[in-house]
């Protein structure tokens, strides 16, 4: 088990090198080769993407990809409701997170499925839109345990902006909404810590390689590859959860 988890971690930081989405992934593996709880698992995934959201946004910055003008108000969005998604999730029952949980996946695959509109220049938006952009996804956020890149990135792109600016402001936004959800989620012990430890070095791990990854093979493979994964692990979530219900 212990195997799989290190395996799946590194997979999820690769991911988040290369296309984005990919911390959606590790919850259900904290949950099935490390016994965690739903809330568990949830909240040591936020806290893992603190580390990795640092990372890549490092990353990101070296090639200049990041408009700090439209990062800036999406991240302070993101702080101030990523904590209220965490204390939402204290309330929440389990069976209903799950259910939330499979439909970000389900709908995170079908977006990588869907061809770029590359015709969509939007460069900038009112302080108000994008500080609703943070507020959205650092809610989600809190409150699923997702990261960032997976909810902001197609937030911004139906929104009409560049593919590289959404995942570019994703990596920083990461850090932000984890840091905030993180807090409602210590306070509530939902952080495994000795997990988390070993689980963040292993996805920086993959971060790097995904980077690599990211300059050698094609990304419309890749987030083909990304979307099949999801969907097919969303659907076994809501179906398993619906049972047990």
């Amino acid at each position: 088990m212990i195997f799989l988890l290190a395996c799946a971690a590194i997979l999820v930081g690769a991911l988040i090198g290369t296309v984005g989405v990919g911390g959606i992934l590790l919850i259900p593996a904290l949950s099935a080769f490390a016994g965690l709880s739903t809330h568990q698992a949830m909240g040591t995934a936020l806290f893992s993407f603190i580390f990795t959201g640092i990372l890549g946004t490092w990353l990101y910055q070296r090639h200049g990809s990041i408009d700090w003008k439209i990062t800036l108000p999406v991240c302070a969005g993101g702080l101030v409701a990523g904590y209220w998604g965490s204390v939402a999730n204290a309330y929440a029952p389990a069976a209903l997170l799950n259910l939330l949980l499979s439909a970000i996946i389900i709908f995170s695959g079908i977006y990588a499925l869907i061809p770029s509109q590359k015709h969509r220049t939007r460069t900038s938006a009112s302080l108000p839109v994008l500080f609703g952009i943070g507020a959205a996804v650092g809610f989600g956020s809190g409150l699923t345990g997702v990261g960032g890149p997976v909810l902001s990135v197609p937030l911004m792109v139906i929104l009409g902006f560049q593919p590289l600016t959404a995942i570019a402001t994703s990596q920083v936004i990461q850090i932000t909404a984890a840091c905030s959800g993180s807090l409602g989620n210590i306070s509530h012990g939902f952080i495994s810590f000795q997990t988390a430890l070993w689980v963040t070095l292993l996805e920086l791990v993959g971060v790097c390689i995904g980077v690599r990854l990211a300059h050698t093979v094609p990304s419309s493979l890749l987030k083909k590859m990304v979307s099949i994964v999801c969907i097919i692990i969303g659907s076994f979530i809501c179906i398993k959860t619906m049972r047990d219900i």
